[in-house]
This record gives structure tokens, sequence and C-alpha cells, in this order.
């Protein structure tokens, strides 16, 4: 196999392998109110098992797993990090109370944590900067193909089987991409003549982040954009569910085509423009980037507001391409303003604390906001928390703009 065939397979492995990496907590989303109903939860139960019961291991456990990558096999780690996760979502079939799903999905979360930042640092070794905001794009594609595979696969398995086999079925495809890894793809490292040394310790490390003042706008940026994006995005089907009386199956074909299509065109579009007419101007693509966020923040306010779920879902199709556009030359930017020797710790950093206050904090918050306004929305509740949260994409596109600012600074360091 070439080197440019086995670069193109390399990133379609990984893409698929980072789909099934996200897939099930689409599909979580898409069965929360029937894990309501089956095990006798409350909203706030439900954030909490969405959010940071799961963020907190997935956080935490992404740094040592990430180190372990910056000198170690990536592809070994890969394989057995996905087998471990897709067993355990294969498990979530077996949960009879709120505590037996939540100890289940803790060890999602640490199979999870082994994905994107080993494969951000394959890629980041395999493609050169310039090449980088294209070839992130494309395995960035893996996103919004699990909102088509966790939305539409999902929520018809879910109205006609219901969610025990529902997670069963989204496990199995991931144990099988293990195995292919662990065959088809090459740690580059077994090339060399002798071994990556060890690296800076995590002082070390953590020493050179702070300094940069670039990667740590960018820290900010996602941990914003996380919180509210989590906040907003896990309890949408719930909130059609409730606002708009729809079923599963109807919301998770809506959600394939309007944010899993449109996720595809604008991952795809983000990277290809951001080649072809910013290839070496991260600062330029910053900028796109903050304006892009801040126009989604406005459209999932109008999705909230909308009366028709038609009009809804078309705002949701414009708001998925002008999001995923960013995904690309986001990471690709990441890559370009630190030392490639902790490319994948970098990562784990950044969601780490993306997690811990989006991932972890942001749906449980939705939970606890819809709870307090009950008594006053009624049924209406969840609607409100998320329109609540909704303008705060603002605050992450402002951290965007003040990062390109410092780039050009932080591009000369390294």
């Amino acid at each position: 196999m070439s080197s440019q065939r086995y670069r193109s397979y390399l990133l379609c492995v990984l893409l698929a392998i980072m789909a099934f990496n996200l897939v099930d907590r689409q599909a979580l989303g898409i069965v929360l109110q029937d894990l309501e109903h089956d095990l006798h939860l409350s909203d706030t139960q439900l954030g909490l098992l969405s959010g940071i019961a799961f963020a907190a291991f997935y956080s935490v456990m992404g740094i040592p797993i990430a180190r372990w990558a910056d000198r170690g096999n990536r592809v070994a780690i890969i394989a057995t990090c996905c087998a471990l996760w897709s067993v355990a979502v294969a498990l979530c079939a077996t949960a009879g109370s709120f505590w037996q799903l939540l100890a289940i999905r803790v060890g999602a979360a640490v199979g999870e944590a082994g994905c994107i930042p080993p494969s951000h640092s394959l890629i980041a070794d395999e493609f050169s900067r310039e090449e980088r905001p294209r070839a992130f794009a494309r395995y960035m594609l893996g996103g919004p193909l699990s909102v088509v595979i966790g939305n539409s696969v999902a929520g018809w398995l879910n109205q006609f089987y219901g969610w025990r086999t529902t997670f069963v079925a989204l496990g199995v495809p991931g144990v099988l991409l293990a195995v292919l890894a662990a065959v088809s793809l090459k740690e580059p490292r077994s090339q060399q003549a002798r071994p990556p040394e060890r690296g800076p310790d995590l002082r070390c490390v953590a020493a050179t982040l702070w300094t940069n003042t670039t990667f740590l706008h960018l820290l900010l940026a996602f941990a914003v954009m996380f919180f509210f994006s989590y906040g907003v995005w896990q309890w949408v089907p719930a909130f059609f569910v409730r606002s708009h009386g729809l079923r599963t199956g109807e919301i998770g074909t809506w959600f394939a085509v309007a944010w899993g299509a449109g996720g595809l065109l604008g991952t795809y579009w983000g990277g290809e423009l951001a080649a072809r007419y910013a290839p070496d101007d991260e600062r330029r693509q910053l900028r796109a980037i903050a304006i892009l966020v801040a126009v989604v923040g406005v459209l999932i306010s109008c999705i909230f507001i909308a009366r028709s779920h038609y009009v809804a879902f078309a705002l949701m199709a414009v708001a998925a391409v002008a999001w995923s556009a960013t995904y690309g030359p986001l990471f690709a930017a990441i890559q370009a303003v630190v030392q490639p020797e902790i490319r994948a710790v970098s990562i784990a950093v950044v969601f780490l604390f993306a997690n811990l206050i989006g991932m972890g904090i942001g749906p449980l918050a939705a939970g606890m906001i819809s709870d307090a306004l009950a008594p006053w929305a009624g049924a209406e509740s969840l609607r409100y928390a998320l329109l609540c949260l909704s303008p705060g994409y603002l605050w992450g596109a402002w951290h965007l703009w003040r990062a390109s600012g410092s780039l050009a600074h932080d591009l000369v360091r390294v």
C-alpha cells in the first residue's frame, strides 16, 4: 500500500472508531426519556448519568493514557480502548437500576478516553502543517457520522426493540473495529532506529502549556463551548418529545438529516476551505471560527423559540453546518501551537477541562434548571432551561478571537 493510500486508509479507520466512540453518547440522549420511565429517574439523575459521572472518569483517565500515547504504541492503545468501551456499551443492556447503569457508564468512560488523543497524535505525525486542517476535518467526520448512527439507528431500534437491544447493537461494531485497527494500522515509532525518548514530565508539560497564551484561550474556549453544547444537546431529544410530541424514531431521523448531514457537509467544507485559502494562516482560521460559533449561538436560541418542529430542525441544519465547519481548523491549530512530544497530552488536557466542565456539569445544570423551572413552566420547563443556556456560545467565541491575537507569538516559540 502506497504512503498516500495508507494515510487515507488510516483516516478512514480512525474516523470509524471515533464515530463509535461518540455514538453511545448520542444514543443515550435519544433514550433518556425511556430510561426515566423504566428506571424511575429524575431529570437531575439523568443529567448526572449523562454528565459528571461519565465525564469525570473520561477526562481524568485521558491524561495517563495520553502520556502513554506520547511515547508508546498508539495503535495498540486505540485498539485496546476501543474494545473496552464497546463491551461496556453492550453491557448497558444489563442494567436494572440507576447505580448499575452508572457503574457501567464509568467503564465505558475509561475506554473512550483512549480514542481521541492518540488518534490526533498519529494524524499529526502523518500529515504536514499545511495538510492538517483537511486531515483533521476528515477525521472529525466521525462526529457527525456518530449523530447519524446514534440518532437514526438508535432512534428506530429504541422505538421498536427498546433501549437494551439498542445498546447491544451499538457495542458490537466497536469490537470488530478494534480488531481491524490492531491488525492493519502501523505505529510509525516502530520503524525508528531507537525508541522515542520518555519526554518531559507532567510538571514541565503543565508549565509549558501555562505559558502558551494561545493554548490557554483555546482551552477556555473548549471548556465554555462544551458546557453549553453538552448542556443543550444532551437534552434536545427529550425536548422534542416533551414540547413537540415526537417519538424517538422520528427524532432520530430528523437528527440524522439535520445535524448529521449538515455536520458531514460542514466538517468537510471547513477543512477544505481552510486548507485551500488559509493553509498557513491559523490566525485567519481562528477568527472565522469565532464568527461561526457566535452565529451558532443565535441559531440554537431560535430553535427553542420556534413553535414548529419543522422550523426548529431547519435551524438545526444550518447550525450544524456552521458548528462542524470549525472542527478541522480548530484541532489543527492546537497541534500547531504545541511541541510534537506533547501533542497527545495537550489534547488530553483540553478534553480534561472541557469534559469536566462541559460534559460533566452542562447536562446536570440543564436538568437542575429544568427541575427548578417546573413549578412555573410545567411541561415546558426544559424548553426554557435550554433557552437560558444557548447564548453561552458567544462567550466561547470571545476566547477564540483572543486566541487569534496571540497565535503568531506562540507559533514562533514552538
